[in-house]
């Protein structure tokens, strides 16, 4: 019996450390929304989640140290909804995320972003005239456009660069516009015809306007919001297979403990525990 409970308090105690991460997560991209993807309600579901699986453990903790039945009952339960919740979290995220990407341009480190490679429910949110004011302020706020240019550098050394979705969407023109580099945020109309991108007409030197009007800048927050749930959906898909190897192993224990208490002769054992020299001596 002390070995079930023991074996219970164990599993609990792993399952308060496996929150960490969760939780983690979710302060991630929090701050990321703070600073970066400025979408501020999608690291919500993980910080409930991860608090919710940090409250429950403690109280199957309690419940295995005190053999409360209640307690370990509604570990058991509510541990079961979190599982749930949690696979069916991740096979969101993943289902919002499946479509759309960067598209390679030739002669450029970087990728373009294009709004129509996106479709669903994330794309609608994020495109709508209700959300977009104000992700495109929280991105000019962030200055994550003033901040590719620290150091003064040539086209050719620019269009070998590494840009994050967002600064490739919403700090430059599409490339198929053919605009002439100037620096990194300023931009010139060459010579022929700009492109037929409706984004070509969107762009301006204006440092507090640039693309952020701009369909590619939308398609940039998406790309971005992209990489960071699949990176949090790596850990969480992980933390939820241990989850449910713990789930199985402490329902396992207090089945166990159960059936030890049904067979146990009543008054006997308890006797012997309490004074087993009176009957063995």
């Amino acid at each position: 019996m002390r070995t079930s409970n023991h074996l219970i308090g164990v599993l609990n105690f792993l399952t308060f450390l496996l929150s960490v991460p969760i939780l983690g997560g979710g302060i991630w991209l929090s701050s990321r929304a703070n600073n970066t993807d400025c979408m501020r309600f999608l690291q919500w579901p993980l910080i409930i989640i991860g608090i919710t699986i940090m409250v429950v453990s403690l109280a199957g903790f309690a419940g295995a140290c005190y053999r409360n039945t209640f307690l370990m009952r509604l570990y058991l339960v509510v541990m079961f909804i979190v599982i749930a919740v949690l696979i069916g979290f991740i096979v969101f995220a993943y289902v919002v995320t499946e479509k759309g990407s960067g598209r390679f341009v030739p002669n450029r480190a970087y990728l373009d972003y294009y709004l129509q490679d996106y479709s669903g429910w994330l794309e609608e949110r994020v495109a709508s005239g209700t959300y977009w004011p104000k992700i495109s302020s929280c991105i000019r706020d962030s200055k994550v456009c003033a901040k590719l240019s620290n150091v003064p550098e040539t086209a050719d050394m620019f269009y070998q660069r590494t840009l994050s979705p967002i600064q490739s969407g919403c700090c430059k023109p599409p490339t198929e516009c053919g605009y002439v580099y100037v620096n990194e945020t300023v931009w010139n109309q060459g010579g022929g015809l700009v492109g037929t991108d409706p984004d070509c007409t969107r762009w301006s030197n204006d440092q507090q306007m640039l693309c952020y009007s701009c369909d590619s800048c939308k398609a940039g927050v998406l790309g971005s919001l992209k990489k960071s749930w699949r990176k949090v959906s790596v850990i969480n898909i992980v933390v939820m297979i241990i989850l449910v190897i713990l789930y199985v192993v402490a329902y396992a224990a207090y089945r166990n403990n159960r059936r030890m208490d049904n067979d146990e002769p009543y008054g006997e054992a308890r006797m012997t525990k309490t004074q087993p020299s009176a009957f063995h001596l």
